[in-house]
C-alpha cells in the first residue's frame, strides 16, 4: 500500500468522482483520516470482492487444519469408495 493513499475526509468529500476513478485504476486503498487519525478505508469494488473470496478460503483452510488436529479425517481411499458407491446409486 502507498503512504500516499492517506487523504483527510475533506478530499473525500471535495474530489469523490476523481477517487472512483484512481481506486477503480490503481486498486489501491484510500486510507481516510479525520483529525489527524486514521478513520476508514476506501476500496474499489474488485478488490473488495477478491478480498472477500481471499477470506473465505481462508476460513476453509482454516476449519480443515481444525478438523484434522481433531481427527476428523478419512483415508483417501475410503472417501473415493464412498462416492463412487453413491455415483453408482445415481446412476441406477
Amino acid at each position: 500500500m502507498k503512504l500516499s493513499n492517506i487523504k483527510p475526509i475533506s478530499y473525500l468529500k471535495s474530489d469523490a468522482a476523481r477517487i472512483v476513478t484512481e481506486l477503480t485504476e490503481t486498486h489501491e486503498p484510500l486510507i481516510i483520516t479525520q483529525n489527524g487519525e486514521a478513520k476508514l478505508v476506501v476500496q474499489d469494488i474488485y478488490t473488495f470482492e477478491r478480498q472477500r473470496q481471499t477470506n473465505a478460503l481462508l476460513r476453509i483452510l482454516a476449519l480443515g487444519q481444525k478438523e484434522i488436529a481433531e481427527g476428523k479425517v478419512s483415508p483417501a481411499t475410503d472417501v473415493f469408495a464412498e462416492l463412487d458407491r453413491l455415483d453408482e446409486e445415481d446412476n441406477e
